[in-house]
């Protein structure tokens, strides 16, 4: 009796689940570009779908196998999941004609130059993705984005009106594809003239490094994700900072020099501070009142963290 439930239960599930990972790992010996894994790393909760189902339908159908005692549905199931790998990993172009890995990545390069503006306002509209935004340019927009086919090309929009020139960034999601995603932009900005600067983030992570920029004014709205703001470095004069926070984090670095105050509300989260003391419920730092110029700091998180550090 008990050699009919094994046999009953045996399938070919474990062996073949075997023979794809040796075949991929041997593969990528013969092409050390390719790279299977950020594709198994999120869609092998499949594995368990079709393996699951197959038992069920094996469970309902009395157990049926072949004449060598093999269970049909739970090798069915991961044959359609090994199936479906084969398939994104096509999509996602993982096997290239001459063998090379190649991610469907396209990359554009974007250069505005200041036409005599003196004053520069951005609008950074990003739905998902990595932003890196930066200064350290002589000119309006310096920016590097790389997107795959999940988004449309980047928008640039940008107008002189006098003095002042505007600059507005932003993109269209395709939709959900088979395959590897990618959506990241390096964004830098003029650190001449002063800057005002709107962030709308949606599921990203914001990497924005301001210390050589002349900000007069930074409002980050993002959605899910994490925000990475330095704000370290001098000042030439007062600034205006506002982050309204969804499900995320916010790390925000702060000047010595500066005098700083920062009224930081936490959802369900917790506030961290490291070089600053409260004082009628903000957070202000030892040059505040000393310093020619103020750094006034509002961050309202979601659910999620807030992270508040002066530079050493």
């Amino acid at each position: 009796m008990p050699d009919r439930d094994a046999a009953r239960n045996r399938s070919l599930a474990v062996p073949i689940l075997m023979i794809c990972i040796g075949a991929l790992f041997l593969y990528r010996i013969w092409q050390p570009a390719f790279q299977p894994f950020a594709v198994i790393k999120v869609y092998w909760p499949l594995a368990l779908i079709f393996i699951g189902l197959g038992k069920m339908w094996d469970s309902v159908q009395g157990a049926k196998k072949t004449r060598a005692n093999i269970s049909i549905g739970a090798t069915v199931g991961v044959l359609l999941f090994v199936l479906v790998i084969v398939v994104l990993l096509w999509r996602g172009n993982a096997f290239s004609r001459d063998g090379r890995y190649d991610r469907q990545i396209d990359h554009i390069s974007e250069v505005r130059d200041l036409q005599g503006a003196t004053s520069l306002s951005a609008v950074i509209t990003m739905p998902a993705g990595e932003l890196n935004l930066s200064g350290g340019t002589s000119h309006a927009l310096d920016g590097d984005f790389d997107y795959s086919a999940a988004w449309s090309r980047p928008s640039i929009d940008y107008h002189v009106s006098g003095t002042n020139a505007d600059l507005d960034i932003s993109q269209d999601n395709h939709g959900p594809t088979l395959g590897p995603d990618n959506n990241t932009w390096r964004v830098q900005l003029n650190d001449k003239v002063p800057v005002e600067v709107e962030i709308k983030m949606g599921a990203a992570q914001g990497n924005l490094k301001l210390r050589e920029m002349n900000l007069k004014r930074l409002t980050v709205n993002m959605g899910v994700g994490q925000v990475n703001v330095d704000l370290t470095g001098d000042r030439a004069a007062d600034a205006d900072v506002e982050i309204h926070g969804g499900i995320g984090q916010a790390k925000i670095r702060l000047p010595k020099n500066v005098g700083v105050t920062v009224d930081a509300k936490g959802g369900i989260g917790a506030v961290t501070t490291h070089g600053l003391k409260q004082v009628d419920g903000n957070y202000v730092n030892d040059a505040l009142g000393h310093a020619p110029h103020t750094l006034h700091v509002q961050v309202a998180g979601g659910i999620g963290n807030i992270d508040l550090s002066v530079e050493p």
